[in-house]
């Protein structure tokens, strides 16, 4: 996501949705198309998933522990979903943006909307399902939940995708490639803003 040498602080993009709309494949395929792209790995207090590990697809804490970080304002954003505690470790973000590297934020719509308060700069892409019969369809095959959760993740979606107005853009993924593309298109416009040339501009006084 770098055109020039010239070290300039990084962007901070956030990527949520209702469960389901496909955040985590698309996080993964931005990342390896933009090596300068980080990750920033959330905390929670749910139990890890199969295959999930701790430190690469979140960080798995105790509640106390969370309920520590968020006494010490350690968090960019937190929130409770589902019964279970999410956040953004905020100095993890804001060491990586000063080192000119950008962020990728794979977070729930309730964090993000606090991102956004927190950090005006940050950029929103709200990740919609085509339909909602598709997005029951990926929560059955994804077999991570029961049915009762998948009911009331399908009732939560109705009441996140109303919150998508207040997102800066809005991707329908109804295809990879295509959201994919769109996602791309966002960050290049995004990075010809002036702020992420300061130093560029500076040079010529």
């Amino acid at each position: 996501m770098r055109e020039t040498a010239v070290r300039e602080k990084g962007a901070l993009l956030v990527i949520s949705g209702p469960s389901g709309a496909g955040k985590g494949t698309i996080s993964l395929a931005l990342q390896k198309d933009h090596p300068s792209l980080r990750l920033s790995v959330s905390a929670t207090t749910r139990a890890p998933r199969k295959g999930e590990v701790d430190g690469l697809h979140y960080h798995f804490l105790q509640r106390e522990v969370f309920k520590d970080l968020i006494k010490n304002d350690q968090l960019l954003e937190w929130a409770e979903v589902y019964g279970n505690y999410y956040g953004t470790l905020r100095r993890f973000v804001q060491e990586t943006l000063e080192h000119g590297n950008d962020v990728i934020l794979e977070i729930d719509i309730q964090g993000a909307l606090q991102v956004k308060r927190n950090y005006p700069d940050a950029v929103l892409v709200f990740i919609a399902p085509p339909s909602k019969s598709e997005l029951r369809s990926r929560l059955i095959s994804r077999d991570t939940d029961s049915r009762e959760e998948i009911e009331k993740r399908l009732s939560c979606a109705v009441s996140e995708m109303e919150l998508a107005r207040q997102y800066d853009f809005f991707v329908i993924n109804d295809d990879i490639s295509r959201a994919l593309k769109k996602i791309h298109a966002v960050i290049t416009v995004e990075k010809l803003r002036p702020r992420y040339h300061e130093l560029f501009i500076t040079q010529f006084k």
